[in-house]
C-alpha cells in the first residue's frame, strides 16, 4: 500500500500555512477603481452572500493562505462585497451575479477581465489569478515602443512593472536603464530601483540596500521590506531550480542582514524548501527540527505538514520515517480533536510497519470523523478495513 495514496486526503486538508493572507480594500467601489488606476492593477472582487457555505469555506481556508495572500496582495486590489446589501445591491446592477460566490477580476476601466462562479481551493485560486495576470499583460505594448528606441523613463518603468507583474524577466531592461543614469538618487530613479529589485542576487538589489533610507522616505519602510522579502524568495526559487546552494546561502544572508526580524524564520523555511526538492534528507531533518521548535512550526497543522513531507519525499530513509512518526504523533495529540491529524498519524504508522498502532490511531480518527460527516468517516473506515484485511 502506497503511503502517498493513503495520505492524499490529509495532504489536501492540512497543508495550509499560517500566514498573513489576503488584505482587503475597505473603501467604496469608486475608490477601488481609482486606486486600481493609480497602481495599474486589476481588482479582485469576492461577490459573496453571508449565508453561502462555499463563500465561508473560501473565507476560512483560502483567503488566509500565506501563498494566496503573497500573490494577490502583490498583484491585485482585493475586495469583498456582500451582494445582498449595501453597495453590493448597486454593484450587481453592473456586474450581475447568479451564483455565490462569484469571483470577479475587473480592470481599472471597469471592464471584466475574468469571471468565475463557484468556490476554489487555494491552488485553483492561485492558478486563476495567474491566468488573469497573463490576460492583463501589457508588456508587449511597452516592448514595441522600447524596441523602437523609446527610453522615456516613465515608459521604461511601466515596461519593467508590466514584466514583473507577468512574471517575465526584467533585469536586462532595468540594468540597461540604470547604467545610463548619472544620478540614481532622483525620486524617479529611487522608485525605479524599488520596482526593479526583483531578485536578491543582483546589482539592483544592492542598490536598493544602498539607497534604502531615501527609498523608504519616498515610499515606506514596509514597502522596502516587502521588496526585500520578495527578492530573497525569488532567489531561493532560483537556487531550487538550478540546485545551487550558493544562491540559497546568498538569499538567506541578505534576508538576515536586511530584514533581521524575519531573517531566522526565512532561513529555516528556505533550507527546508531547498533540501526537500534536492532530496537532502540530513539537511531537511535539521531544518525541520529548527522549524518545529518555533511558531508557527509547533502548530499541529504545521507538524502534520512536515510529517507528510518527510514520509512522502524520503520513503526509503529509516531516520526520516521515524521522525515523521514523531511529528505526526505530536500533531495528533496537540490537535484539539482533529481527526485529520490522527489519520495522518495512522498512515505513517502503517508505513513504518506498525499495523496494530496504525489501527488504534485510525479508530481514534474515526471517532472524531463521525462528527464531520459520512465522507470523512467512510475514508477512515476504508483505511481500517484495509489494515485488518491486509489490503
Amino acid at each position: 500500500m502506497r503511503l502517498t495514496m493513503l495520505l492524499f486526503f490529509a495532504m489536501c486538508t492540512v497543508l495550509r500555512l499560517q500566514g498573513q493572507g489576503m488584505e482587503f480594500f475597505h473603501g467604496t467601489w469608486a475608490e477601488a477603481l481609482e486606486e486600481a488606476k493609480k497602481q495599474d492593477r486589476v481588482i479582485f472582487v469576492d461577490a459573496y452572500a453571508v449565508w453561502c457555505g462555499p463563500c465561508k469555506m473560501m473565507a476560512k481556508n483560502v483567503f488566509p493562505d500565506e501563498k494566496v495572500g503573497a500573490f494577490y496582495n502583490r498583484n491585485f486590489i482585493n475586495m469583498k462585497i456582500d451582494m445582498e446589501q449595501g453597495e453590493g445591491l448597486e454593484f450587481r446592477k453592473t456586474y450581475p451575479v447568479s451564483a455565490f460566490p462569484t469571483l470577479f477580476y475587473i480592470g481599472a476601466d471597469g471592464k471584466v477581465v475574468q469571471q468565475v462562479r463557484g468556490a476554489q481551493d487555494a491552488n485553483g485560486f492561485l492558478e486563476l489569478g495567474k491566468k488573469v495576470i497573463a490576460k492583463a499583460d501589457r508588456s508587449g505594448q511597452y516592448a514595441a515602443e522600447y524596441d523602437k528606441g523609446n527610453r522615456d523613463p516613465e515608459l521604461v518603468l511601466k515596461y519593467v512593472q508590466a514584466l514583473n507583474k507577468a512574471g517575465k524577466p526584467s533585469l536586462q531592461i532595468s540594468n540597461e536603464y540604470l547604467r545610463g543614469q548619472k544620478d540614481l538618487t532622483t525620486p524617479q530613479n529611487l522608485n525605479f530601483i524599488l520596482e526593479a529589485a526583483v531578485v536578491a542576487d543582483s546589482k539592483v538589489f544592492d542598490l536598493l540596500v544602498q539607497h534604502r533610507a531615501k527609498i523608504a522616505k519616498l515610499n515606506s519602510e514596509e514597502a522596502v521590506k516587502s521588496r526585500i522579502l520578495q527578492a530573497c524568495e525569488a532567489t531561493v526559487l532560483k537556487a531550487i531550480e538550478f540546485r545551487n546552494r550558493e544562491l540559497l546561502e546568498e538569499a538567506k544572508a541578505k534576508m538576515k542582514k536586511n530584514y533581521a526580524e524575519k531573517g531566522a524564520a526565512f532561513s529555516v523555511k528556505a533550507e527546508m524548501d531547498y533540501s526537500l526538492q534536492a532530496g537532502e534528507v540530513k539537511e531537511y531533518l535539521a531544518a525541520a527540527k529548527d522549524y518545529t521548535g518555533q511558531a508557527p512550526g509547533n502548530d499541529p497543522a504545521e507538524l502534520s505538514k512536515v510529517a507528510i513531507a518527510l514520509a512522502n519525499n524520503f520513503q526509503n530513509d529509516e531516520k526520516a520515517l521515524k521522525q515523521a512518526e514523531t511529528y505526526a504523533k505530536q500533531a495528533a495529540e496537540a490537535g484539539s480533536g482533529n481527526y485529520e491529524h490522527y489519520f495522518t498519524y495512522a498512515n505513517i504508522l502503517a508505513k513504518n510497519g506498525k499495523k496494530e498502532d496504525a489501527i488504534k490511531a485510525a479508530e481514534k480518527s474515526l471517532e472524531l470523523a463521525k462528527t464531520k460527516g459520512v465522507a470523512a468517516s467512510r475514508m477512515v473506515e476504508n483505511f481500517i478495513e484495509r489494515m485488518k484485511t491486509g489490503g
